[in-house]
């Protein structure tokens, strides 16, 4: 029996997710360590961890996307398999664990983690590439499992 595939995603979708975070994380810095930053920090986490750990579908940024983006948008040119940006969910919910623990216990960690998530969504937002997505395709290749002839994803 083949393995079942993942229902396929607008790539639009994520992207916006990326520039949302880029511009929450630009906050969390600007703010710097305090409540405010700390509040937003939260909430970012908690948008990372729904993505990650329940699926790409149910992060925030792409629930907007999907019921008020998407509507006035033309249909997607290709769509792409939700595993890359699910995995780059994981990764940035790793960074701003790191960031909350910095913001609580060290504020070089704090400003390094969520400096690194920013670079991330920023590449995604502004240049349409995902760095977390990379890295889990990268990943499957080495483990002799990509994902489609073209190993971006985009063909799976």
């Amino acid at each position: 029996m083949p393995p079942v595939q993942p229902t396929p995603i607008d790539p639009r979708g994520p992207r916006f997710g990326a520039a949302v975070t880029s511009v929450v994380l630009a906050l969390v810095l600007i703010l710097g360590p305090g409540v405010p930053a700390l509040v937003l920090l939260v909430i970012q986490t908690v948008a990372f961890a729904l993505g990650s750990l329940i699926g790409i579908g149910a992060q925030p940024y792409g629930i907007v996307f999907r019921r008020l983006v998407r509507p006035r948008l033309g249909a997607p040119r290709d769509l792409e398999d939700p595993r890359p940006p699910r995995f780059a969910q994981t990764v940035g919910l790793v960074f701003a664990l790191a960031g909350l623990v910095g913001l609580i216990w060290a504020p070089v960690l704090f400003y390094v983690a969520v400096g690194f998530a920013l670079v991330a969504a920023l590449l995604n937002a502004m240049f349409d590439f995902c760095l977390g997505c990379e890295v889990y395709l990268l990943s499957r290749r080495v483990a002799g499992h990509p994902l489609g002839s073209s190993g971006s994803g985009a063909d799976a």
